[in-house]
């Protein structure tokens, strides 16, 4: 966990069993207040990554719930997930999530 120019980056790992194999970056979401962007990129191996950028500070905990909750759903496995948060509530969160894994091939 790192904090810098107001920002909290916020790092999980996660071993996953679903593997998407070769697809196109994913983006859904805006960056804005209440709001958050989730990128899915490929990425070697057998891990889902999620780097999460928020304004937000202080709520690692509870981040962390949210994505082991969507990795529990959602078993990625050799994906990238960048996060850009503006304070979305956790069902935002879990709806971004969603609406990027259901474009997955």
């Amino acid at each position: 966990m790192s904090m810098a120019a107001g920002l909290e980056t916020l790092q999980y790992t996660f071993v996953g069993t679903r593997h998407s194999g070769a697809f196109a970056p994913v983006l859904v979401g805006v960056v804005g207040s209440g709001n958050l962007e989730v990128l899915l990129e490929p990425s070697p191996g057998s891990n889902c990554r999620f780097e999460v950028q928020t304004s937000a500070r202080g709520f690692g905990n509870i981040w962390e719930a949210v994505l082991r909750d969507f990795h529990a759903r959602h078993p990625l496995a050799g994906v990238a997930v960048a996060i850009h948060d503006m304070g979305a509530t956790p069902a935002v969160v879990s709806l971004r999530l969603a609406q990027a894994a259901a474009a997955l091939p």
